[in-house]
C-alpha cells in the first residue's frame, strides 16, 4: 500500500512539473546585477533561459540553502550527542572495571543475583 502511494505521489509530481514546464516556456534573461550596476562596475553577466528552468533552479537553490542552514543549526545537537556517547562509553568501561575488581561474594545467592554464578 505504501509503495503504491509513493508511486502515485511521484507520478502526480511528475505531471505537475511537466505542466508547469510546458506552461512556462518563455525565454527570460537572468542578470547577475541590475543594469545600472553593470554599467558602473563594467561587469555584465546575463543568461537567457526558459522560465521553468529559472523557477526550478530557484526551488533547488532554496532547498539547498535550507538544508545547509539546518545542518549548521543542528551542529550543537550533534556535538552534544557525540559528547554524551563518549561519556556513556567511559562510564560503561568504569562500571565494568569496578565490577571486575570486586571480590567474589561468599554467599551463592548473592553471586547468582549479581550475575557471576558459582561456576558449578
Amino acid at each position: 500500500m505504501i509503495r503504491f502511494l509513493r508511486l502515485f505521489f511521484l507520478a502526480l509530481l511528475a505531471i505537475v512539473l511537466v505542466a508547469v514546464a510546458s506552461a512556462n516556456l518563455q525565454v527570460v534573461t537572468l542578470r547577475l546585477l541590475p543594469a545600472e550596476m553593470d554599467a558602473f562596475l563594467g561587469l555584465s553577466w546575463s543568461v537567457e533561459v526558459p522560465l521553468f528552468l529559472a523557477i526550478f533552479a530557484g526551488i533547488v537553490a532554496g532547498l539547498g540553502i535550507g538544508f545547509v542552514w539546518e545542518w549548521f543549526r543542528e551542529a550543537k545537537h550533534r556535538t552534544a550527542a557525540t559528547e554524551h556517547r563518549r561519556e556513556a562509553g567511559r562510564l560503561e568501561r568504569e562500571v565494568k572495571r569496578l565490577k571486575d575488581s570486586r571480590p567474589e561474594p561468599e554467599d551463592e545467592v548473592l553471586a547468582i543475583l549479581e550475575g557471576r554464578g558459582t561456576g558449578r
